[in-house]
Order: structure tokens, then sequence, then C-alpha cells
């Protein structure tokens, strides 16, 4: 860090900064601006160089916020910037390092200011710093009608920018700072704690001159995702000093050190890319994110989000089918490309909303998924997130479950999972699994989910998601591995445990209140309740794998059997007597038939009595109980959950942005 720390620490005493926070107008033709956009550095990624180029940002914001309405430069700035991205694309074709660099520099230095600007002022406040207008006359500088053009025309060039520069090398920096640079105008949603339901840049992204370009938009950074580029190598976009002498040569380009930051490298050029970098695509990690604050900005009065429209209709190269009227913000992708994004990108947070999102709001997408014949890629990640449950946050965990849910309510995926065989399942450490069919390792992934939910969290959602997914299979269970059929027994017996306890404990609670009236009984009715209505679940999952595919499931039946004392505290009790009646005369049978066997048994005898029991058994006898069928619907307001949740992913996993925390109002840290 040494010198580095040093450089950032002592940018606002540099003379170009302090100009352009000073209390002269700059205009935008002066040889100022190529002198201020002359430097070269590694963009910092590290908390801690962050957390100083912020403090150092701040000292220079100080200074312009109290200038800036006299002097326009940060207008200026901003005029400059857009001046020069008019030849960004011509640039990039003819391999000009040196305009995109400026470019770059440029908008790197607007960014850093709007981060500090809108984390301390109004988006009203925002709009009055960009509307100077000079006037020819003596007087103060006045305020004129131009800010919202500029803001707008600012918003709508980094849009452009996006959507129309190829991605090369030398581009690759840029495209980046303008993705970051959106998000930045969208982080006032940061510091308020109500959801944002009015807001000026919302507004300006929603209509006007941004519109048409929602399905580029959301197109372009969808294929940042799927592609993953990686950024180039440190000083790969920087302009290398021409031996003819030809062109204007500034700061590093020329090596005359009268760039912006003369010590100011952060690594330099050349230098070794962060861990973080090389492990990943900025560019695709930025780009997600702002495609998820896209897709969760509430809705206008009058106008519903057009990213979430383009989200919700967007179709698959290969669909030639006409678009719909009623879509007007639709396209066309490669959903394999997306299909093996999603599977590759699993483990973090952004890519599981982003899964979640596209099967439950694109039907094309999710009639698409549900119809591959390599399902094992995407569900084995998703199962992978729920078995290290300990290790990942709640809202992580709950898009996992939600998106098993959602792929249950088709039977064709829960027939599907149970002839999909895998071997060496190397992360589930509970069991050597050699070989398991995907359905079976679904039920033991959620099994133990529900397991740890109910020593630790003891969230009832979780449960509720958890068991209707269950419920969702349970008709289609084919072929169960003895250890899933063994873990669905154990899983009941857990719960017979705990109804026991509990209603020991409410029995002694009700002795103690009738002998002393001052203590306060406990609630333990309510305990009992929600603990008999997850029985009471396990005994329909149960009671519905037994009346639909009994034949297919010797193993569940042998578990059963084995486990049969367990039952029969439940046959006369209110609450389950329906449900016992046909897993009682399962039991009846079954053990009716291993008793004229003999005793002294195999279990590979006691599993041919039962395949061939499984046979004889009139499936008249059994009762028949209505379809166990679960879907997954939002609640209401679903953006007091989603918005918290997608900006503490911003908070948390934007690269090369730095908040202080303790500005943030809109969640808790603990929750980011």
């Amino acid at each position: 860090m040494g010198a580095n720390s040093s450089s950032i620490s002592e940018l606002p005493e540099n003379e170009y900064l302090k100009k352009l926070s000073g209390a002269e107008p700059i205009s935008e033709n002066d040889p100022f601006w190529n002198q201020l956009l002359s430097f070269s550095f590694t963009t910092p990624t590290n908390s801690a160089d962050l957390k100083l180029l912020e403090e150092a940002t701040i000292s220079v914001c100080k200074s312009l916020v109290e200038k800036n309405p006299r002097t326009g430069n940060l207008g200026s700035l901003i005029k400059v910037f857009l001046s020069r991205t008019k030849e960004l694309k011509i640039s990039a074709e003819c391999q000009n390092h040196l305009f995109i660099w400026q470019a770059h520099n440029a908008l790197f230095i607007i960014c850093c200011l709007l981060k500090v600007f809108i984390s301390r002022m109004s988006e009203e406040e925002l709009q009055l710093h960009l509307t100077y207008e000079e006037k020819a006359g003596p007087g103060p500088s006045s305020y004129g009608a131009e800010c919202e053009d500029l803001i707008e025309e600012l918003l709508c060039c980094l849009i452009q920018l996006i959507v129309e520069i190829p991605l090369l090398d030398i581009t690759y920096s840029i495209s980046l700072e303008a993705v970051t640079t959106l998000i930045v105008f969208l982080s006032c949603q940061l510091f308020h704690k109500e959801i944002l339901r009015e807001s000026i840049i919302h507004r300006y992204l929603m209509r006007g001159r941004c519109l048409p370009y929602t399905s580029r938009l959301v197109k372009t950074l969808l294929y940042n995702f799927i592609r993953q580029e990686r950024s180039p190598p440190p000083g790969a976009h920087v302009f290398q000093q021409q031996t003819d002498g030809g062109g204007l040569l500034y700061g590093i380009a020329s090596g005359v050190a009268t760039g912006l930051w003369t010590v100011f490298t952060l690594g330099g050029v050349g230098s070794k890319a962060s861990p973080q970098l090389e492990q990943c695509s900025p560019l695709a990690s930025q780009s997600l994110l702002l495609l998820l604050v896209l897709a969760n900005l509430t809705d206008a009065p009058d106008m519903p989000n057009p990213y979430r429209q383009a989200i919700m209709s967007f179709k698959n190269t290969q669909d030639n089918t006409a678009f719909s009227s009623s879509s007007p913000h639709a396209f066309q992708i490669n959903f394999n490309s997306l299909y093996t994004a999603l599977c590759e990108q699993q483990k973090s947070d952004q890519a599981t909303l982003l899964l979640y999102m596209l099967l439950h709001q694109n039907s094309n997408v999710r009639t698409y998924v549900l119809a591959r014949t390599d399902i094992e890629n995407l569900v084995l990640p998703i199962l992978e997130i729920l078995y290290h449950v300990e290790e990942r946050n709640s809202h992580h965990v709950y898009m996992a479950l939600i998106i098993l849910l959602i792929l249950t309510e088709d039977d064709g995926f829960n027939r599907s999972i149970h002839e999909v065989i895998l071997k060496n399942i190397t992360w589930y450490a509970e069991r050597v699994l050699t070989e398991i069919s995907l359905g079976s390792l679904l039920i033991l992934v959620v099994i133990r989910t529900i397991q740890y939910n109910m020593t630790r969290t003891r969230d009832k959602y979780l449960h509720t998601n958890c068991l209707a997914a269950l419920a969702n299979m349970s008709a289609q269970f084919r072929s169960l591995h003895q250890y899933a059929a063994q873990r669905i027994i154990s899983l009941f017996s857990l719960l017979s445990k705990k109804h026991n306890k509990v209603l020991e404990q409410a029995t002694q609670s009700l002795r103690g209140s009738l002998s002393s009236s001052d203590s306060p009984c406990p609630d333990y009715a309510q305990d009992l309740n929600v603990i008999e209505e997850v029985i009471r679940m396990m005994l329909e999952i149960i009671n519905s794998c037994l009346t639909n595919s009994l034949h297919h499931n010797p193993n569940l039946v042998y578990a059963l059997l084995y486990k049969r004392d367990l039952f029969e505290q439940f046959r006369t009790h209110p609450s389950f007597q329906d449900i016992m009646q046909n897993i009682d005369l399962v039991i009846s049978f079954f053990s009716s038939r291993l008793e004229q066997a003999g005793a002294e048994l195999s279990v590979e005898r006691v599993l041919e009595i039962i395949k061939q029991g499984a046979v004889a058994l009139p499936k008249d006898r059994l009762r028949k109980f209505p379809e166990l069928k679960f879907k997954y619907v939002e609640e209401e307001q679903p953006e007091e959950f989603f918005i918290p949740y997608v900006w503490s992913l911003v908070y948390n996993s934007a690269v090369a942005l730095y908040w202080n925390p303790h500005d943030i109002q809109l969640f808790t840290m603990d929750s980011g």
C-alpha cells in the first residue's frame, strides 16, 4: 500500500483537482481538460484503497459543492465527456487508444464525483448543480433549464456507449465504467429507508430518450454476463508512445509527468491484476448487478418498468414466432449460451437471483429450461447452495429453494429427475453416494435443509417451501435410493420426538399454571400447532407416494416397515386419522406378508417380498386424496424484499465501488 496510499491521500492537494473544484469557471475548450484527463492507473479493488479514494473524493467534492453552483465545472466536465463520446465508436475501430483512454478517465472522475454528490444530496439538488448557464452580462451565474437535458443526455450517452461500442481490450475499461456509472446514478436508493417510487433518474431511464434503448441494454447486459469476458491485462488499454512524434501525447503517454495523479499508479501499468479480477469478469459481474437493479425498479404510476418487461418477454434466437404487440421491449438471445452461463455461475447470489427472475417471469426461458435433457447441470449447483446452508446468507438459500419449488411445479421435471443417474457426489459428506438419481439427491438435500432449519433458524417460511417442493414431487417419486427413503422416515421420527417433547412441556406448564397463578404460561399451543402442520404435511407426502407409485418404491416401504412403531401414536390422533388410513393399510398388508414368509429374513428377501406384494395389493383399497400441488406466488409488494436484497448485493459485490456503511439507510449491515 505505502506509496499507493499516500498517492490517494494527496489527491485533495492535486493542482488539477483544486482547479476543477475552485472558484474559476473552466471553459469546455480549455486545454486544462487534456491535462486533467491524462493519467493512467489500475482501478483500486481492495476495500482499503477504495475507502481512501472515497475520502479523497469527498474532500474535493466539499469544495466543488460550494463553488460549482457559480462555476458549473461539473457540468463542463460532463459536456467534455459527452463531446468525446461522439467519436468513441470510430476511435475503437481505428484503435485510437489515446482518445478512448481520456474519455475513460473523464468518466471515471465523473463517476467518483457523482457517487459522493448522490450520497450527500437529493436528486433535486443534483439537478441544480448541473443547471449552470453563463450569463453574458455582469452579476452571478444563473440556474437555467439545461439541467434535465444534461442529466438525460449523460444517461442516454452511457446506455449508447454500453450497447454500441464494440467490446475490445481498449474499450473494456470504458464499457465497465459506463455500467458502473449507471449503477452510481441509481444508488440514491441506498440512502433512503423507504423504497423509492418517484425518482428523477428512474423517470429518465423509463421514458424519453433512454426508452428506445431498453431491449438493447438488457440484451447487452445479459450477453456481458453470458460471455464472462476477463479484463485485459493492466496496460493493454494505455496509449503507447509514438516514435514518429505524431499526435498529441499527454501524461504517461509521452513520458511527461504532467497528468492528474503524478504518482498515483495503484500497482501501475504492467502490474499483476488482483486475485479477484483474475478469477472473474468484472464487466460480467457489474453488468449483472445493473441488470438486477434495473429489473427491480418500481413501476411508474402510469407505466410499467420497461426493463422488467424486456426480461419477461425475450425469446430464444431459434424461436421464429412473431413478437406479441403487448411486448414492446422483446428481443431474442441465444438460450443455450444463457443456460450454460446460468449453470456455471450459480455460486453467486446475483446469478441465482437472475435465474429465479427468469424462471418466475419469463415463460419462454422456463419452458426451455424444463425441456433440457441435461437439467442436472442446473439443479446440482442449486442443491449445493442448499447443502452449504450454514455458509450462505438466508436470501441466497430462499432463492435456491424457490427455484426448486418453481421447477417441481412441472410433472415432466418430477419424472425426469429420477431418470438421471449421478456418480460420486463429492460435496455430500454425510454418506458416500457412489450412485444415486438426481431425484433422490434432491430429496436428501431438501430434507437436510428442513432438519437444519428445525435445529437452528426455525424459519417457518423455509419449512413451508421445502415441504411444498417435496409434496410437488411425491406423486412422481421413482426408485428412491434406500438412503433417501431412510431420511424421509428419519425426518418423520425427528418430528414425532419434537411433537412429544412439546406436548410434555405443554402438559407440565399447564399443571404449573394451575398451582401458581403468578408465572405466565408459555405459548406451547402455537408450537404444537406448527409441528402438527409439518407432521401432517410429511404424512401427506408419504401417502401421496404410496397411493401413486408404491410399486416403484420398495425402499420407502422397507423404511416404513422398519420404523412402523413410529406411526402407532398418530393412528387415533384426530388431526391425522384420515391420512393415516392408507399408511396403516400398507404397513398392515406388508407386515402380514413378511410374517407369513417366516423370521430371520435377509434385506434382499424382504425387498423381494415387498416388490411381489406391491403388485398384489389391490389399488382400490387405498383411499384417494386430492393431488398435492403447490405453486409459488410472489408476495404482495415484492419490491420490499427484492430492492434491499439487490442493493445489498451491489454494496457487497460491485467492482471498484465503495460506500461508507454509516451512510446506508436501505438495509442494516448484517443483512447486506
